[in-house]
């Protein structure tokens, strides 16, 4: 059947099941969505199931479309007059091509009402379909400039939805099944992340990162099984660290036109890095592989999905994202193949433990065939010491060298790291546990934290509860300082004993060098590590105990502070974690493979859950390629 043929029988579907009265005059594929177009808006807010009956009636996503629009002057009265005042509504932008109205707001809770009856009010009286978003509480410029970047190229986005709904919704035409998977990175190593997703009818990649101080830097993406690009049917991104998501925009460079699919906070961290990754390449003197052009040609074909959002990227493909518990934004990939053919997930880097952020990884899905894992901390031995204990670890160590009148600095990843760091000591502060000293944000850290506020509801239910119950938000905390100047810096080196959070974790470049270099040579200083330092990195050498490090200048910086690691911070589930993990995993998948680790942790940690469990496990290497079924 063809899409225009489709399209007709899903009217006519719709008309037999809509109450009489309501009028559907078009019925469109836009995206993964079915887009109703109707005369009686109203009429459809009034039916409040409606439309989740259509949508489960009709397997589809569906949305309900205006085909006369109120004014935008009267309909912001009509919204102004429906909204209590409470919600703090801070901008409303009307959007004509797809008839959807976006209400930015301090609280979008009191936008949408109980069971969403405010939101079906708005709608009553402009026929506009509201969209509600939560105004920042620190006002994030990523997050400013990439809403303002979809609303001016709304034209754009429209065509491209439309042509992705008929591809995404085309009919089935191979009688064949087969599912496979292609390593293009990540496999025996950490970094690099790239996995081709194969059937018959459809390609997806999974994730798209680059390597840190590595020859090969990049995943496989000139291999045969992956060309050519432009035949992707979508690119799926597990999360926003750079070795996920750096060279997500190159596709766009090499003639990829398709949708990206990620959780809203991941999208907005990965552009902030992405903007960051081609600044530090650039000073580094290497190839910059991409420019701002092909990020915004990301931003403008990105479609972002909620955790348990089931949605079709393929004709074949259901795809839902699960809360990871890794960074902000995190997500398991699952994906449901055919017709109840195959289920397969992608972890990402994930955290099976609660965290000050994240609850733990979802470990329950509706059926899974293969599992494929992150494995960082996967070997015999690999263990982290409970969070509770790390924090003790800070909180003395840090009480320490203040006494001594000295600085502290810890070198962390701007996002998920940083943040973890600072709820720990705003609440170190909070119950005096540390003396009320001035915490020092440099680098991205402040613009990844402004990117947190927004989206709470992506935190955990702890933090949820004492940001919106209790009033209480720690990143608004008054010990935190962001430092936005050099002659900030300046003061803060030549000042008072503080506590130094700043970018690079790995201390591969960023403002933290420049700490280093000032106040590596005074011994009552400290340098904390409390993230994964990966071989090759400045960060790794300090580590081992370098203390001269060249800086390629032809001048050394001469270490005479104190080195500390502190584990039991890190994102990723360390090795008890990740046997837990498959222990309580639900169902318990046929084939599990260990990726993302070192060749002895990921071979490892393959080996110890065929021993326990009797799961048939596999420790890939790049460019391989393993059917399913």
């Amino acid at each position: 059947m063809q899409i225009e043929e489709r399209l007709k029988d899903l009217k006519d579907k719709i008309n037999l099941k809509v109450p009489a009265g309501i009028i559907v005059s078009q019925v469109e594929f836009e995206g993964p969505e079915l887009v109703i177009y109707t005369d009686d808006p109203k009429k459809f807010a009034d039916e409040a199931d409606l439309v989740k009956m259509l949508a489960r009636d009709l397997r589809k996503r569906i949305v309900v479309r205006p085909t006369i629009l109120e004014d935008p002057d009267r309909a912001i009265n009509e919204i102004n007059a429906v909204v209590p005042e409470n919600a703090g509504i801070t901008d409303i932008f009307f959007d004509p091509d797809t008839g959807e109205v976006l209400i930015e707001a301090e609280k979008p809770g009191v936008v949408i009402g109980k069971n969403g009856i405010t939101l079906r009010e708005i709608t009553k009286h402009i026929g506009w379909t509201p969209k509600v978003v939560r105004t920042p509480p620190i006002e994030s410029s990523t997050v400013k400039q990439v809403r303002q970047f979809l609303r001016s190229v709304n034209d754009e986005r429209k065509i491209f939805l439309r042509t992705i709904g008929r591809r995404i919704h085309r009919e089935i035409t191979s009688k064949d099944q087969w599912v496979r998977v292609t390593t293009l990175g990540c496999c025996r190593e950490v970094g690099r992340a790239a996995f081709l997703l194969t059937t018959p009818e459809s390609r997806i990649l999974i994730d798209c990162g680059e390597k840190p101080d590595s020859n090969n830097s990049t995943p496989y993406l000139y291999v045969p099984e992956i060309h050519p690009i432009s035949q992707l049917d979508a690119v799926v991104l597990t999360h926003a660290h750079l070795d996920h998501c750096a060279l997500v925009p190159l596709l766009y460079k090499y003639g990829f036109e398709g949708p990206v699919y990620s959780t809203p906070p991941t999208r907005d961290l990965a552009v902030l890095l992405q903007l960051d990754y081609l600044e530090v390449v650039a000073k580094e003197d290497r190839k910059i592989p991409y420019n701002s052009i092909d990020i915004k040609n990301y931003i403008k074909h990105s479609l972002t999905l909620n955790y348990g959002s089931v949605t079709d990227i393929a004709p074949d493909i259901k795809l839902t994202f699960h809360n990871a518990g890794h960074i902000l934004g995190s997500a398991i990939a699952h994906f449901h193949l055919g017709d109840g053919l195959y289920n397969i997930a992608f972890t990402g880097d994930f955290n099976y433990g609660k965290s000050r952020l994240f609850n733990p990884a979802t470990n329950n899905f509706p059926r899974l065939e293969t599992l494929f894992m992150e494995s960082t901390y996967g070997g015999q031995g690999n263990n982290q010491p409970a969070r509770s204990e790390a924090e003790e670890k800070l909180y003395e160590t840090v009480n320490r060298i203040i006494e001594r009148k000295g600085k502290v600095i810890i070198p962390a990843f701007a996002v998920g790291r940083s943040q973890e760091v600072m709820l720990a000591l705003e609440e170190g502060i909070r119950k005096e546990k540390i003396p009320n000293i001035k915490i020092y944000l440099d680098g991205m850290i402040k613009e990844a934290t402004a990117i947190h506020t927004t989206y709470p509801e992506y935190l955990n239910s702890d933090l949820r509860n004492l940001i919106f119950r209790e009033g209480t938000n720690p990143f608004l905390a008054p010990c935190f300082t962001a430092v936005d100047s050099s002659e900030l810096r300046d003061k803060v080196i030549n000042g008072d004993p503080c506590v130094i959070i700043s970018t690079s974790g790995m201390m591969n470049g960023g403002p933290v060098i420049e700490y280093l270099s000032q106040l590596a040579g005074i011994e009552e200083n400290a340098l904390i590590f409390v993230g994964y330092q990966a071989d090759g990195t400045l960060g790794r050498r300090i580590q081992k105990g370098w203390r001269e490090i060249p800086t390629g200048r032809r001048e050394t910086i001469l270490i005479n502070m104190e080195i500390i690691t502190i584990d039991g911070f890190s994102g990723h589930s360390d090795r008890r974690q990740l046997m837990a993990y498959i222990a309580q995993l639900q169902p318990r998948p046929e084939k599990i493979f260990t990726i993302h680790g070192d060749e002895n942790n990921t071979i490892d940690l393959a080996s110890s859950i065929y021993k326990r469990y009797h799961i048939e496990t596999h420790s890939p290497m790049n460019l391989e390629t393993f059917r399913m079924i």
